[in-house]
């Protein structure tokens, strides 16, 4: 079992950082290079050594536990590896063969379809079998622990674990018992790394950047591990944020959250907040995580719904971004939801190529030969699905 000793003197530049304690549900992080032995010294979990090529960097990861602790410089490297997999996914023939013979364990202790499902579609896309545990069929039902299911699961020999649950930290805690790759698939109110990743691929695509846009996230901000992750990414590229919502949902804590120097403010009418919007977050009430009193949904619609006459205040090609599922009528209208400025469906495509990303990374690693998707032409593979389909 590795020993995480209370010491900052463990930091390491770039890459990693270590906790001494858990103050804040953001306190998640991101470790490199695996270790052969969970005996060895918490040295084995720092960063592998960088390899220079002609035309980048390439970077080798070890979990995918938050967002937060990585440069920008990291971030653009793993956007730059979805790419090629967002081409993939308009061939006829979608089937790679990089992770054949691998296993990925999806173990999620709370309920998802969409993250799930994008998970399973990017390991099977790559090659790799994938091994399925949902909440309500887990053992935790039955008193078991999270860690002996962990290490139960781990013990079918997966390749990777991919988990999501209610309490934030939980990744992290499993990370440090596993020896494979551990992915947060969304811990508590904590992080959802994909999500951040995915919504930062898609911005990319739209807008051509990330470099300093005027980001709103309006909604249920508080209880959102997405708002979160987000921040943590477009920040390291200058955005500045307005976030918006009911007062309960929108404390005045979030604006320390960024990284340095980020602009975050906190506004409560959503008029105010939509001016200038180059990019618009819409989040879900998460009605399921919620413990105090909360708006009545008439108010809240009447208050802080999106919808067209509110879209004008925003830039005229804001684009409008929603991590699903979207309650119609509730915080976004169906015109705006399928308008032209949305895009909720590339969301869920990019979903899968960025996920296929993160498990290339973490369980082959980026090498500084050909990418994976480019090894076959398009047309190459047209012909095998024709004769496939022969």
């Amino acid at each position: 079992m590795l020993v995480i000793p209370n010491s900052r003197s463990l930091r390491v530049r770039d890459l990693l950082l270590l906790p001494d304690r858990w103050s804040l549900p953001s306190d998640i992080y991101i470790f490199a290079s695996p270790p052969p032995s969970r005996k060895l010294s918490l040295q084995t979990r720092r960063a592998a050594p960088r390899v220079r090529s002609s035309a980048n960097l390439t970077y080798r990861f070890r979990d995918l536990l938050a967002l937060e602790p990585l440069s920008a410089d990291e971030l653009t490297f793993i956007l730059d590896q979805a790419k090629p997999f967002q081409e993939i996914q308009r061939h006829p023939l979608k089937k790679l063969a990089t992770l054949r013979g691998k296993t990925v364990a999806l173990a999620f202790f709370e309920n998802s379809t969409r993250t799930r499902l994008s998970f399973a579609t990017a390991a099977s896309r790559l090659g790799a079998d994938t091994m399925n545990l949902q909440a309500e069929a887990s053992s935790l039902k039955k008193g078991e622990t999270l860690l002996d299911t962990a290490n139960n699961l781990n013990a079918m020999r997966p390749d990777c674990f991919v988990m999501r649950h209610a309490s934030s930290g939980a990744a992290d805690f499993v990370a440090r018992h596993l020896e494979i790759p551990v992915v947060n698939a969304g811990d508590g109110t904590h992080e959802h790394p994909s999500q951040g990743l995915l919504d930062a691929l898609t911005i990319r695509d739209r807008v051509g950047h990330l470099n300093n846009l005027n980001v709103i996230i309006l909604g249920d901000i508080a209880h959102s591990r997405v708002a979160r992750s987000n921040i943590h990414l477009l920040g390291k590229f200058g955005c500045r944020f307005t976030l918006c919502g009911p007062a309960m949902w929108v404390p005045r804590e979030l604006e320390k959250i960024g990284p340095p120097d980020t602009q975050i403010r906190c506004v409560y009418r959503v008029e105010e907040a939509l001016e200038d919007a180059d990019v618009i977050i819409v989040l879900r009430v998460q009605t399921e995580r919620l413990n105090e009193p909360s708006l009545s949904q008439s108010d809240y619609i009447l208050l802080y719904q999106l919808n067209a006459e509110r879209m004008k205040l925003a830039k005229p090609d804001a684009l409008i971004l929603h991590p699903g599922p979207i309650n119609r009528g509730m915080e976004i209208t169906p015109e705006v939801a399928d308008g032209p400025q949305s895009a909720v469906l590339e969301q869920v495509t990019n979903g899968v190529a960025t996920r296929m990303a993160i498990l290339y990374l973490l369980m082959v690693g980026a090498s500084e030969g050909t990418h994976p998707a480019l090894e076959v032409k398009p047309d190459a593979k047209s012909k095998e699905s024709a004769h496939a389909s022969d």
